[in-house]
This record gives structure tokens, sequence and C-alpha cells, in this order.
């Protein structure tokens, strides 16, 4: 990761997860607005709501979003209106920080147009650095970002995202790691004579694309990047 704030990043990994027929984009935990201020860049005429509890950074961000709530998600969803169905809903690194993302998403998944999507940015608790000081160093240290940000209530594995958007709704429909760690030779070898069984450790953070149940089983368009497909 950059070592800019979480205000501060923009994300340009994640903005070619947002499939392009997408419109109207609800931005949970928006920061600044970054990242939605690039996105906007490379497609004009694209409406979005922006969700920030931060008044700091909620203020930064008014002057990106068409609409700006100051609000913590939960409440923020109540008071969305006639802004609803949105094509799609962005969460960078926000749903490890709620103590319901489950309901958070079902919520979501009511406010979402046909065909609309989740693309959210999650970290891996199964990342290599982090395994390494538990197992090896008997450690579990919080930090002020990465995967064990102090202020993450929730922790997932790429065997696990799946479940998450099922809970709250949705299939996954894509799911790519980012942000990857060399692993040690050991590690790397033992991995190739498995076949790739610990390909997810080398991962900090994988981006998720997720979709309603009611649209999975209808063909969904999909950007080039979004071609490898997740395992139930």
């Amino acid at each position: 990761m950059a070592t800019r704030t979480y205000y501060e990043q923009s994300r340009p990994e994640v903005r070619p997860f947002v499939p392009a027929q997408c419109l109207r984009v609800l931005e949970i935990g928006c920061s600044e607005g970054r990242f939605m201020a690039g996105l906007k860049a490379e497609r004009p005429g694209l409406y979005a709501v922006g969700v920030e509890p931060f008044p700091d950074a909620a203020s930064k961000a008014a002057a990106v979003f068409d609409r700006l709530i100051q609000a913590p998600v939960e409440a923020a969803l109540d008071q969305l209106g006639d802004e609803a169905p949105f094509d799609c809903m962005v969460a960078n690194d926000v749903l490890e920080h709620l103590v319901d993302p489950w309901s958070v998403l079902k919520r979501v998944c009511e406010r979402l147009a046909p065909g609309g999507c989740v693309v959210a940015s999650l970290p891996n608790i199964r990342h290599w650095p982090t395994l390494n000081a538990l197992f090896l160093g008997g450690r579990w240290d919080y930090t002020e970002a990465g995967v064990l940000d102090r202020t993450h209530l929730r922790f997932f594995t790429r065997q696990s995202l799946p479940d998450l958007f099922k809970r709250g709704g949705f299939a996954l429909t894509a799911c790519e790691g980012i942000n990857a760690a060399e692993l040690p030779w050991k590690i790397a070898l033992l991995n190739r004579l498995l076949s790739g069984r610990f390909d997810d450790v080398r991962y900090q953070q994988f981006i998720c694309v997720a979709h309603r149940f009611a649209d999975s089983e209808a063909p969904i368009p999909q950007s080039p990047l979004l071609q490898r497909p997740v395992a139930s």
C-alpha cells in the first residue's frame, strides 16, 4: 500500500472493475472523494452519491459527488430516498470496519437496479506477513493501517469472501488479488509443489465484484479484467 492515509488514496486499481455500463454509483466510505474523482474523469456523465462519516473528509468529497451524505453507512442508507436504484455500489476497504457488513450488503442489495453490482476491496487475513508474524513469531499486533488495522472489526480470507456476499444477497462473480508480497523461497517452492495451494497468501487485498442473486443467472457484462471464474 502507498504511504498515503486512507482518506488520500485514489485507488486507481479498482476503477476498471466498475462495469462500463454503470452510470449511477453509490460509494460508501468515500473519504475525500479521490477514487470517484478519477472514475468521473474517465466516465463523463456518471452520477455519484457518496457516504462519508468523518466531517473533514466529507467536506472535501462534497466537491466531487453529485450528492454527499455525511453519516455512518447504516444511517446514510436510510437517507438515500429517491436516489436509488443504483447501478453499482463501491466500498474500498470499508466492509471490514462495519459491525454488521452482512446486513449492510442486504440493504444495499435492495437499492440496486436489475443487473447492479457491488465492487469492494477487502483485506486478506491470510496475507503472508500476517501469517508469518502469527505462526512463527507468535504476534498479532494491531497497526495504524493495513491488514491488522486497529479499527478492523471483521476479517476475511479468499475462501470466506463468497459467504460474505452470499449472506448479503449476492453471488461473487469475480475476485482478484492485489498488492502481492514476495514469498520466501521455501514457501514459494511449497506453493509450486502443491499446484498453487498458497497463491492467496501473497495478496494483501482482494477486489471483489458481486451481483444480486436475482441477476446472477443472466449473462453479466464484464470488463476484460473479470474473466477469472470464482470457485464456489
